[in-house]
């Protein structure tokens, strides 16, 4: 079999559609016989045959994916689901069916929703790994079930997993302290808000956050990193006791979406103006922030493009057999107050797109998702 050759090359050896060569090489209806005649001679010719996932495929009528993924505080995970959902819409060869299961915090619900994933009997499943060291045994029943798993936002290393697609994190940390240093002049004490040092998206990006600092601004002083765990009353619990003990704070970077908690502490404690905050994200409630500068930046994590690209990569294994042998990371997007007009716009035209081309039942507000 040559790996290289795909549907694709059948399609234009012949000067037909995709979708015709699909059907033809999995005995689909609404194709002639002289046309399945000519796609399977040009298969041969051309060394493809369906490999096992096609095969599979080809037995069953539905694709079920699960996706388990937080509720979210604000937008991200709301996000990276509309991306799966539109991207799954897109697929015109397979009745595919979306079974979204929610938890709401980090390490509550997570290893249950994989386990009722896998007791559904799913094609296969997009999570985000929260706990990359508990993982290995979900997926060692994963694989024994024969059901592929793609992560999505952060890895769990050595577990086995289909594919991983994410954000640079090491981008995202080096470019928060670059901006950090440039806007502090090089000098003062900086804090770190995270959501689990367990996340390996997060270790990154504090990893590549602290050696920028100490290679660029040695001068700045950076303390110990506070852990929220996703939680709202954490990170205003944990930040409010962070600028009562370091009143002469002069810099944050909040590395998850929970920036309006930290915010208002810092307005609670009249600091918000002598504070330099970096965030993560782009949400509504963070648009006024940034435009009156109470933000100077924010590091866009472009989560609706990971949720695509997670359910492409699936789709195409399962349809093809065929995965990238490498980790799909995105290069983040700064956005300021002079570029978040822009952003918004775009955001506006995905929505209205996605609102336009989402039936009732597929639509993720119906299931109770955050807008």
């Amino acid at each position: 079999m040559n790996q290289k050759t795909k549907l694709l090359d059948i399609a234009q050896a012949l000067g037909v559609s995709t979708v015709t060569v699909h059907r033809a090489l999995h005995n689909r209806s609404g194709v002639s016989a002289m046309t399945k005649s000519r796609v399977q001679q040009m298969a041969k010719t051309l060394g493809y045959k369906p490999n096992l996932a096609a095969r599979y495929l080809s037995t069953k009528r539905n694709l079920r994916i699960s996706v388990n993924t937080l509720q979210g505080t604000a937008s991200f995970w709301a996000e990276v689901r509309a991306g799966i959902a539109e991207e799954a819409r897109s697929m015109v060869m397979e009745n595919v069916e979306i079974e979204y299961r929610t938890y709401p915090l980090l390490g509550e619900g997570e290893e249950e929703s994989f386990e009722a994933a896998l007791k559904s009997g799913v094609s296969g499943i997009i999570t985000f790994p929260s706990r990359p060291a508990r993982m290995l045994s979900w997926m060692r029943r994963a694989s024994r079930k024969g059901i592929p798993v793609v992560f999505v936002a952060t890895d769990a290393p050595n577990t086995g997993r289909l594919a991983v697609v994410s954000i640079d994190a090491l981008a995202s940390g080096s470019l928060a302290a670059n901006l950090m240093g440039r806007f502090l002049g090089g000098e003062g004490k900086v804090a770190v808000t995270m959501g689990s040092h367990s996340i390996t998206e997060h270790a990154d990006k504090l990893k590549a956050f602290a050696g920028t600092l100490q290679n660029l601004y040695p001068k700045i002083d950076l303390l110990e990193p506070l852990e929220d765990h996703d939680s709202d009353s954490e990170a205003e619990r944990r930040s409010g006791n962070l600028f009562a003990k370091h009143p002469d704070l002069a810099g944050v970077y909040v590395m998850t979406e929970a920036s309006i908690p930290v915010l208002n502490k810092a307005r609670a404690a009249k600091l918000l103006k002598k504070v330099t905050f970096i965030t993560t994200d782009l949400f509504p409630a963070l648009v006024p922030e940034i435009r009156s500068d109470a933000v100077a930046a924010t590091i866009y994590q472009r989560p609706r493009t990971q949720g695509r690209m997670a359910f492409r990569v699936l789709h195409e294994f399962l349809s093809e057999g065929e995965c990238p042998n490498f980790p799909i990371t995105l290069a983040p997007h700064l956005v300021m107050r002079g570029n978040l007009d822009f952003f918004l716009q775009r955001q506006c035209l995905e929505t209205e797109s996605q609102k336009i081309l989402t039936l009732p039942s597929q639509s993720p507000d119906s299931l109770g998702y955050l807008d």
